[in-house]
């Protein structure tokens, strides 16, 4: 009876520290300590006036996600839209929903860190919905894929990350989100907890499977953190 009672007693130690350990991984990997404080950016629709910030339904699911995920790791949250945001990276856990020209705190960091990186949305002059990765195009193909970008950035040991989820769509954008927290621990394994990584997984059929079927197409990050290539200078012609 007490070696019974020994051996549950080891065995409930043995699993909550297996536990605590997967916990402290996550945390590690998400830069969300416990009783820390994590931002959430949210982006405002595709298509919406200026000065608008209606945000779209499967932007909100995203967020819902992620504030699940921060208080799965102990941490606490703020959720702003992104014009409101006027402060650098690495104070503080951060995620950051939607492509450069629904989140322009997204802009941002793309300019800083991606520069490699373009998103030509389709509620812009040119009316189209691609990705730009050094001199690869990723067009969405409506109803077939999305596209979505989904980012990591370090800032050294003593600064927390921020994460990167930009899609072409609303949909692409919970697709990453949804990814994010159900494959974090291969990303780590992958990845570490210290690293940055741009990775780029399509979206198929979204209109009969919405964020529910992704496809990994790349490990992008050596192409985006590279600079466009500068323009070739003219040759002035050789005077007669």
């Amino acid at each position: 009876m007490a070696s019974s009672a020994i051996s549950a007693t080891v065995a409930w130690l043995v699993q909550a520290l297996l536990r605590r350990r997967k916990l402290n991984r996550k945390r590690a990997f998400f830069g969300l300590r416990s009783g820390s404080d994590a931002l959430l950016v949210v982006p405002r629709k595709a298509g919406s006036a200026d000065g608008e910030r209606i945000v779209a339904q499967n932007d909100v699911y995203g967020l819902m996600e992620l504030s699940a995920l921060v208080y799965e790791c102990g941490a606490q949250y703020t959720v702003l839209p992104a014009h409101q945001i006027r402060q650098g990276i690495g104070d503080r856990a951060e995620f950051c929903i939607g492509g450069p020209v629904s989140n322009e705190r997204t802009a941002a960091h793309l300019k800083l860190k991606f520069p490699g990186f373009t998103h030509h949305a389709e509620w812009e002059a040119t009316k189209t919905n691609e990705f730009v990765i050094g001199d690869t195009h990723y067009a969405r193909e409506a109803g077939v894929a999305d596209y979505v970008l989904l980012a990591r950035i370090a800032v050294g040991a003593q600064g927390q990350p921020t994460f990167l989820v930009c899609g072409q769509t609303a949909v692409s954008n919970l697709a990453g989100v949804r990814h994010l927290r159900r494959s974090y621990r291969e990303l780590n394994h992958k990845h570490g907890s210290d690293s940055t990584f741009a990775l780029l997984f399509k979206v198929l059929q979204p209109e009969n499977y919405g964020s529910d079927v992704v496809e990994f197409v790349a490990d992008v990050t050596k192409q985006v953190q590279r600079g466009p290539a500068p323009a070739k200078a003219l040759t002035p012609a050789a005077s007669e």
